[in-house]
């Protein structure tokens, strides 16, 4: 399949406006890219602090895609009105799935994270150390692959939050790497779900890649409430021709989890923030992440109406990752 790359340059600030306009379009989700130097042997990311970011986001080539283009273009060209050391210019370019996999395999390195999470890619050769928790990953087009600070500051998080025997639901699990590595850490099983068709293939790989199918069950899907305010797994909105009656019969009751994760953005957050707490068990973990600084106020506000407390702010750069707990 053929796919037109879509690319802003932006500024940290910016960073967060630019991935909800490309998300509108971009239904397989955006990779949000932190200019970075290798460090250690190529084992450890450092961030470049003030260099632009890179947005990237994926629309097929199809018969829609010149509109969406367009419409694209034109809401870029009045976000640049806050400034041009803000947001760069647009530029498109065609590639397939594969050609995307291998720009990837370029500079995906074995990466160590936290204490003891080492990232490995699944071409590259590595020998761990005995404390090492490996997570193998091949991330085609899902994003997620530990290099972002929102997916570092999460995985780094779960070394301090996970319990032996944990039940896991991961909202927006892109590549699968937060469901993978809790089970690594020593949770019994998870959910992953995604809206995304790329990133369920995706994450289903790379569950299968680590051994995890029996104990990880990746879905297409999000959050939704049910009448009674019970947390519900609910159907991605339909594409042309699917039939909307078929998906409401897909729509499944959830069993609270003893911990969430959800590494979106600070919008869809504060959006889900009621399904999310409502999926979270009393006294249970929530990790929300994907959350730029300025923006805290729109995913912590609701998340806090809805129940969460004793909130656990971890900062890398601009991105935040709140850590708290529901209440009882």
């Amino acid at each position: 399949m053929r796919w037109i790359e879509i690319t802003v340059p932006a500024h940290a600030e910016a960073v967060e406006p630019v991935s909800e306009l490309l998300t509108e379009v971009a239904v397989n989700g955006v990779a949000i890219e932190e200019p970075y130097t290798l460090e250690d042997d190529g084992q450890r990311y450092r961030p470049i602090p003030g260099a632009p970011v890179t947005v990237r986001a994926y629309i097929p080539d199809d018969a829609h895609a010149k509109g969406a283009l367009w419409r694209i273009e034109q809401a870029v060209w009045h976000l640049k009105s806050l400034g041009e050391h803000f947001i760069g210019d647009l530029t498109t370019r065609l590639v397939d799935d594969a050609d995307w996999a291998e720009a990837w395999k370029e500079h995906f390195q074995v990466t160590r994270l936290g204490r003891r999470l080492v990232i490995k890619p699944s071409w590259r050769e590595y020998a761990p150390p005995p404390e090492a928790v490996v997570l193998a990953l091949d991330p085609g087009m899902a994003f997620g692959t530990g290099t972002h600070p929102t997916t570092r500051t999460c995985l780094e998080a779960l070394e301090d939050v996970v319990q032996p025997g944990d039940d896991v639901l991961d909202v927006g699990t892109g590549s699968g790497i937060l469901a993978i590595a809790a089970l690594k850490l020593g949770a019994a099983r998870a959910l992953a779900c995604d809206i995304s068709t790329v990133a369920v293939r995706a994450a289903t790989e790379n569950v299968a890649l680590n051994g995890l199918a029996k104990r990880i069950e990746v879905v297409q899907g999000s959050l939704g409430l049910g009448p009674g305010g019970e947390p519900l797994l609910v159907p991605a909105p339909p594409e042309p021709g699917e039939d909307p009656v078929a998906l409401l019969e897909a729509v499944r009751a959830l069993v609270p989890a003893r911990l969430v994760v959800a590494n979106i953005i600070a919008r869809v957050i504060g959006e889900l923030a009621p399904a999310l707490l409502a999926a979270t068990a009393p006294g249970g973990t929530l990790v929300a992440s994907g959350i730029i600084a300025e923006r805290r106020h729109e995913a912590e506000a609701p998340l806090i109406a809805a129940g969460l407390r004793d909130i656990q702010v971890r900062q890398e750069g601009d991105w935040l990752t709140l850590v708290g707990r529901r209440g009882a």
